[in-house]
């Protein structure tokens, strides 16, 4: 499907949120940055990225990774930028066997799923006994600075139950939370930039941001939760 001024696809979106926060990011590592530095440290010698679009996890990570990293997203336009080994797959139904993986990362995904506690059984379905589960989700309040425009719609997995979700799931899990102004939005089209990559349509997004200014700072507020299989 082409792009037109009014609608943006899944990919195009995913791409455009990747780029704002890398861009205008503000003295602080990259989530990514943070779950490579976590994978490196377990131990994992079989990681599964859910959802892991064209490779933010694979780009944080040393060339090669020292463990296999396959990356898994539904999109086949995301994940054939994605460094093999990739597939195509659905999160609920994952093809692997029991076992097979020593953690796995969903970053963000969850709340985009109609079924994540689903998802969250499958991933620890294919975790080896003792297997790291990270997983990320944003807080209902988060980018507050946009609220005279926009607020987040709900979820059906947000920060503020992520952890009790996952724990239904796991068992005992460890929540690192964050809340702080990350990202410092420059201009009118880095703030539209930021409301398209949010789902709002583009002429809604092109007028919010003229209500707004700029530079504006933004807080984002979520969780980070660990658990073990």
């Amino acid at each position: 499907m082409a792009l037109t001024p009014d609608h943006d696809t899944g990919p195009e979106r995913f791409r455009l949120a990747a780029r704002v926060i890398r861009k205008y990011l503000i003295g602080a590592r990259s989530l990514h940055d943070h779950i490579a530095t976590k994978l490196l440290g377990s131990g994992a010698s079989r990681v599964l990225d859910i959802g892991c679009g064209e490779g933010a996890l694979s780009d944080a990570l040393p060339h090669p990774p020292p463990f296999r990293l396959v990356g898994l997203d539904a999109s086949a336009e995301l994940v054939s930028a994605h460094p093999a080994p990739r597939l195509r797959a659905d999160a609920l139904r994952l093809p692997f066997r029991d076992g097979t993986f020593d953690a796995a990362v969903a970053v963000n995904l969850l709340p985009q799923l109609d079924d994540p506690d689903r998802a969250l059984r499958e991933a620890r379905r294919v975790l080896a006994p003792g297997g790291l589960l990270l997983v990320t989700a944003i807080c209902r309040t988060d980018s507050p600075e946009l609220s005279p425009v926009w607020r987040p719609e709900p979820t059906t997995f947000d920060a503020e139950e992520a952890p009790a979700r996952v724990g239904e799931v796991f068992g005992e899990v460890e929540v690192e939370r964050w809340d702080a102004p990350l990202i410092t939005l420059p201009d009118e089209a880095a703030v539209r930039d930021y409301l398209i990559a949010r789902q709002v349509p583009r002429p809604q997004a092109t007028e919010a941001a003229t209500h707004l200014n700029t530079p504006l700072p933004v807080t984002k507020r979520g969780s980070l939760v660990l658990a073990r299989r």
